[in-house]
C-alpha cells in the first residue's frame, strides 16, 4: 500500500474508532505532549486486549508500527485489516530473533513501534512480568522509549470472553471505562549498562507508573468517586 494512502487510511481509523471508544467504553486518554513528534520511538504498553493497539493508537501523536502474533493472519479479512494499520507477523515467541530484528528496523528507518514487553494479555488485569527479550532489544536501541499504561481494557475484553462488553459514557460508568496514559520518555543510555534484571526492574516501574496513571483517569462510578465521574478528558 502506497504510503499516503496507508497514512489516510490510518486517519480514517482514527477518525471512526475514538467517537467509537469514547462513547462505548467512555475513553479518557493523557500524556499526549510526551511523545516525541519525529524520529524513531520504542512505545511499551501492557497488555489487556485485543483493543490495545487501537487505544494506544488513539493516544498517540504518531503513526505506530506494532508487532502481532502470526496465528492472527489466519483469517484472511482480519489479516488485511491490521497489515493496513502496519502490523508486522512474528512467531508466538514475541521478542525471540525475528521480532527484535524487525522492530529494529522500523525503529532504524525512524518510526515509533508499539511492543506489548509482557509477550501476552493479562489473565486477571494486573501487569505481568517483562519478557527478558526486552532487554536485547533496550540495548540495541538508541531512541526515546514511552511506556504507556492501559487501563480497563481487561474488563472490557477479558481474554477468556469471545466479545466485548461496553460501557457506555450516558450510562453510569462500570470497569469496563478506560482510560490511557502516555508517560515521560526514557532514555536507553540510562538503562543500557545496568545489570538484566535491575533494568527489567526500571522499564516495569515506569510501565506500571502509567498503568497507574491510566486507571486513576477512568470515569468513576458517581456512587465510588463523584469527583472523577465529574472531570473531562485530559486532552
Amino acid at each position: 500500500m502506497l504510503a499516503w494512502v496507508k497514512r489516510r487510511w490510518y486517519d480514517t481509523v482514527f477518525w471512526i474508532t475514538w467517537p467509537l471508544f469514547s462513547w462505548m467504553w467512555s475513553y479518557r486518554m493523557t500524556g499526549r505532549p510526551r511523545m516525541p513528534k519525529t524520529g524513531p520511538v520504542l512505545v511499551l504498553a501492557n497488555h489487556q486486549s485485543f483493543f490495545d493497539p487501537v487505544l494506544v493508537g488513539i493516544a498517540s501523536t504518531r503513526y505506530l508500527g506494532f508487532l502481532a502474533r502470526r496465528t492472527l493472519f489466519k483469517n484472511p479479512i482480519l489479516a488485511a485489516l491490521i497489515r493496513s494499520l502496519d502490523a508486522v507477523p512474528i512467531d508466538n515467541q514475541g521478542l525471540g530473533k525475528d521480532g527484535l530484528q524487525t522492530v529494529l528496523n522500523a525503529l532504524n528507518a525512524g518510526r515509533a513501534v508499539l511492543v506489548f514487553p509482557e509477550g501476552s494479555r493479562t489473565e486477571d488485569g494486573n501487569m505481568l512480568p517483562l519478557q527478558p527479550g526486552i532487554t536485547l532489544l533496550i540495548k540495541k536501541v538508541r531512541c526515546p522509549i514511552v511506556p504507556v499504561g492501559i487501563a480497563g481494557a481487561f474488563d472490557a475484553w477479558p481474554r477468556r470472553q469471545k466479545l466485548p462488553a461496553p460501557s457506555p459514557i450516558w450510562k453510569d460508568a462500570t470497569p469496563r471505562t478506560i482510560a490511557v496514559a502516555i508517560g515521560e520518555p526514557i532514555d536507553p543510555a540510562t538503562l543500557v549498562d545496568l545489570p538484566r534484571e535491575e533494568m527489567i526492574a526500571r522499564v516495569q516501574s515506569a510501565m506500571e507508573t502509567a498503568f497507574a496513571e491510566a486507571k486513576a483517569l477512568r470515569r468513576q462510578s458517581r456512587a465510588t468517586s463523584p469527583e472523577s465521574a465529574a472531570c473531562s478528558p485530559t486532552e
